[in-house]
């Protein structure tokens, strides 16, 4: 695939660059980037991290690291041989000032090799209590004082609540424009997440049911099989409602939820989420166990093996009360949303790993089929599957073949693999080209932030002073807690979802 947009030199700087996150992800990413010859002509890594390796030790390792989870699979000796020039290390300490002179003095080693400027990407794959005095270190160094070309990436979590997000946003205000920040959401790089744009405003038939008058209910599901694995110490601080429904299922709610943008312009697109996080009504402390369930999973089955339960597992207290299950109903208080809910849902140790929106439409206004047509009736419904399956279906009423007049539901399926032979790509590759480019669009602004950190602090407060008594609540390989179901049925509505049709 060749590129038709030419892109500045870039240096990317990751602190943190021996850590599983630059080698599961950032470097795979930029490989298949490489490969796909987005990397512009002059370009490089630079890789900081205080582990005392050389750099060939350095290359190595990210060479396993793409063999592992490149989604092409294992490099071709010639093509990594080529790829592996652009990889630099430096052993430091990200506390010392000595180590900013570093990094610039490589930056301008580059640069007049390159006779150019180059951008420069902090990217900081570090825990979240390394962020203040890394971007510190960075403004008191001069590293970032060409804004044109400087730019800082944050992974989540951003915060671990409003204050501490407000913080962190204050802090990094005083060092670069918010233009220069990147606050990524791997989620927001999906390709099916992305398609949501499309499917809602490149397509005219939607737009017109797409609002309370047809749409009863909305769930946005993100199950996971997996149980917190070696994250105890991390999941002990965050839970489930930190850790998913903050960033992640806010950010799906956004694109649901949504007004059409006049353009895709960066801000008019965050201008719109921010207005759906402005719009959720707020949850009043003494109404918490209305609008949101917990639960954390004991043990159970998965897959046919037996699993310990979130208390048995690495790094996790005793008697933990944190939640490894969350579930969520909200309200947009607006004109097109007025009383419509929306159901969010996240947890482990679930029975299947699957992300999914399903919207349900409303029934029609009048039955005038005979009732031993509709014993099979359904309500119509258009899913989204994000991961691990890809595509879109829509549900709804058709004539069984024969004699007489019975209604039954079929689906109307689009599959990604079925449609597209290309390969999908990672999000961390879309994501990390549209830094390179300097477009945010799918990134989160300060405001939209602190706006989705408003709407979970009543909840974050009550379980917080108020421990769960009755954990752990649901086994593993389970739907959840019961209280989930609870949270829905009383609404007259149960948690759906449509498993995705297998491709042939």
């Amino acid at each position: 695939m060749e590129t038709d947009k030419k892109l500045n030199p870039t240096i990317i700087i990751i602190l943190g660059a021996t850590g599983d996150l630059t080698w599961r992800k950032l470097i795979p990413a930029i490989y298949n980037l490489y490969l796909d010859k987005w990397i512009p002509d002059h370009f490089a890594v630079i890789g900081i991290s205080h582990k005392d390796i050389t750099v060939d030790d350095f290359k190595k390792r990210l060479h396993e690291g793409v063999n592992k989870f490149s989604r092409r699979g294992k490099a071709k000796a010639s093509e990594w041989n080529s790829f592996e020039k652009y990889l630099n290390y430096h052993k430091a300490e990200f506390n010392v000032a000595g180590t900013y002179t570093a990094i610039e003095k490589q930056i301008q080693k580059f640069e007049k090799e390159w006779k150019v400027s180059a951008n420069r990407i902090f990217y900081l794959a570090v825990p979240p209590n390394s962020f203040d005095e890394i971007a510190l270190k960075i403004g008191s160094s001069g590293l970032a004082k060409n804004k044109l070309l400087s730019r800082i990436v944050i992974e989540k979590p951003f915060g671990y609540d409003l204050v501490s997000a407000k913080h962190l946003n204050d802090l990094l205000h005083t060092i670069f424009d918010e233009g220069q920040i990147y606050r990524i959401d791997h989620y927001l790089g999906k390709e099916t997440v992305q398609n949501i744009l499309a499917f809602r405003f490149a397509n005219a038939m939607f737009e017109p049911i797409w609002n309370r008058i047809y749409i009863d209910s909305v769930q946005i599901s993100v199950a996971e099989q997996l149980g917190v694995e070696n994250r105890g110490n991390y999941y002990e601080t965050a839970g489930a409602l930190r850790d998913m429904i903050q960033n992640h299922l806010l950010q799906l709610l956004c694109l649901i939820a949504m007004e059409p943008p006049v353009s895709f312009e960066a801000d008019e697109v965050r201008n719109r989420k921010v207005d759906v996080l402005n719009a959720a009504r707020k949850i009043r402390p003494e109404e918490v166990h209305k609008y949101a369930v917990r639960g954390q999973y004991g043990a159970g089955w998965i897959q046919g093996k037996k699993v310990v339960g979130y208390r048995k597992e690495p790094d996790v207290n005793k008697d933990s009360s944190k939640e490894t299950f969350a579930a969520l109903k909200l309200f947009i208080d607006n004109w097109r949303w007025q009383g419509v809910p929306f159901y969010l849902r996240t947890g482990k140790r679930l029975n299947e790993t699957l992300s999914v929106i399903t919207i349900q439409f409303r029934p029609v206004p009048h039955q005038s089929f005979p009732s031993e047509a509709t014993g099979n009736w359904q309500p119509n419904r258009l899913v989204l599957y994000i991961q691990p399956h890809m595509g879109i279906r829509m549900r709804f009423q058709a004539k069984r073949p024969g004699l007489k007049m019975n209604l039954y539901p079929v689906d109307m399926q689009f599959n990604y693999d079925d449609t597209y032979t290309s390969g999908t790509p990672e999000a961390y590759e879309t994501l990390l080209l549209d830094i390179m480019e300097g477009d945010s669009t799918l990134f989160m602004r300060a405001d939209q932030v602190e706006a989705a950190w408003k709407i979970l602090m009543p909840v974050i407060n009550s379980w917080e002073a108020n421990p769960s008594v009755n954990f752990p609540n649901y086994e593993s390989g389970m739907q959840g807690p019961e209280d989930a179901e609870a949270l829905i049925a009383k609404d007259g509505h149960s948690w759906s979802v449509i498993p995705p049709e297998k491709s042939e």
